[in-house]
């Protein structure tokens, strides 16, 4: 490939030195961390999984990029903060990336530009969705070594937010803003289900259908688990609740406050009114929060079942809130231990939508835009294994996705090939040079 000749930039000197930069540093990278990623698929399988469950249609004689390559180049380049299908026109050459995708480090070996990566998007049917979606699960039970005791399934929808004629946009009164409604499942930090629905519909639109698979599917695997559901008060609907008392499977949900539970529960909110105006001073006034516990049923439920409220009185006025559950035990620590971490649910979404681009649903195409919300999942997933596998016990246990890419994959190297060797020459002032080492040794040991 001809190489241009690049004009120089003058900078402020240093001393009597000039300061002179140009772009004719040769074969360099910025994202030579992807090598542990690249190691961390080789153990989970991942992009294997991934190629076998999407059809190729291609004349095999035609090919000129493998499937396989263009996964990789996809996944890997959203874990490096590359969400925009446009910067493969610079990153297919990338030597790092290549390297990472199975490609000869070179500038005339170039990966699948933009075009060609756009086509295998729009060429995903549903069915291979959902075959995608079945590699979720069996990753998180590959990752087990032994059946769990116990595993509770976080269920909660969000916004994904679009900015043109999408098909499956719809104007959300809620959100205020056009968008799509996907529903997440994740099992402490791994994902589950990533599955993208239009906005017009319920909140817990087709919530009961999943946590059905997802329980047989399990119990088929671990015999003996005891399946918890846990989720906001959108999901607290009495055909789901009736499924898992039938089932075997435990849930503690929100409940969403009206007339008729304030009415139940005013023992304690009144109480707890009073003691927070008991509480005041000149200069403060302290919170004060009640429990209790009554049976209750909607007017479309089958029966009755047990309402745990948490009376709370703030400074800013009343914070009621009321879950239902099947479980035993007492309310403060069924709110307080169980109910109350569903909150950091939501911070593995946000860090898929903020860190891995889950909202880049720009397609025209629905099932191609679900299919962009997998392969951010699935960049998560290998971000997640490397945090849990080999992140804990150093300060970036527990880290998030954005910041596992500033601290180990945005790293600087020159790369040399020859016959019999690719090497990079990383850069000498890397400040987690021991880290890096330290996950590079493992790494490569697990994997062989």
């Amino acid at each position: 490939m001809t190489e241009c000749i690049t004009s120089k930039m003058d900078f402020t000197a240093v001393g009597r030195r000039k300061v002179v930069a140009d772009f004719a540093g040769g074969r360099l990278t910025s994202d030579a961390g992807v090598l542990l990623l690249r190691e961390m698929d080789r153990r989970l399988g991942l992009l294997d999984a991934i190629d076998a469950a999407i059809p190729d249609p291609r004349e095999p004689s035609s090919v000129v990029h493998s499937q396989r390559t263009m996964l990789a180049q996809r996944i890997f380049s959203i874990a490096l903060g590359y969400e925009d299908l446009n910067d493969q026109q610079t990153m297919r050459t990338d030597p790092a990336l290549q390297v990472a995708a199975g490609v000869a480090p070179q500038e005339s070996e170039a990966m699948a530009s933009a075009p060609t990566l756009c086509r295998l998007e729009n060429r995903i049917s549903r069915q291979t969705n959902i075959a995608l979606s079945k590699i979720l699960v069996d990753q998180f039970i590959a990752s087990h070594d032994t059946p769990p005791e116990e595993i509770v399934l976080d269920f909660d929808a969000t916004d994904d937010p679009v900015h043109g004629t999408q098909l499956g946009r719809f104007f959300h009164g809620y959100y205020r803003c056009y968008c799509f409604l996907p529903l997440y499942v994740f099992c402490g930090d791994q994902p589950l289900v990533a599955y993208l629905r239009p906005s017009k519909i319920d909140g817990a639109k087709h919530a009961w259908a999943i946590l059905k698979l997802l329980v047989t599917y399990l119990r088929k695997h671990w015999p003996d688990v005891k399946v918890m559901l846990r989720g906001d008060g959108g999901f607290a609907r009495w055909r789901m609740m009736r499924w898992c008392d039938k089932n075997q499977v435990q849930y503690v949900l929100g409940l969403p406050t009206n007339s008729r539970l304030l009415e139940l529960a005013n023992k304690w909110t009144t109480q707890a009114t009073e003691l927070f105006e008991q509480s005041c001073t000149e200069t403060e006034c302290v919170k004060q929060r009640l429990f209790g516990e009554f049976q209750y049923a909607a007017g479309t439920w089958d029966r009755e079942r047990r309402v745990i409220v948490k009376a709370e009185y703030l400074p800013a006025g009343p914070n009621t809130r009321f879950i239902v559950t099947n479980l035993p035990g007492e309310p403060k620590r069924l709110y307080d231990e169980l109910y109350a971490i569903r909150g950091d649910m939501e911070n593995r979404i946000k860090e898929q939508q903020l860190m891995l681009f889950a909202d880049r649903t720009s397609c025209h195409e629905f099932q191609a835009n679900q299919f962009r919300l997998l392969l951010s999942t699935f960049a998560y997933v290998l971000m997640e294994a490397l945090r849990r596998e080999h992140l804990t016990g150093t300060k970036l246990a527990n880290a998030q996705a954005g910041t596992i890419r500033l601290k180990l994959l945005k790293l600087a190297a020159r790369v040399c090939t020859s016959v019999r060797r690719i090497v990079f020459h990383l850069s000498s002032s890397f400040p987690h040079q021991d880290l890096f080492r330290q996950l590079a040794s493992r790494l490569i040991i697990e994997t062989g």
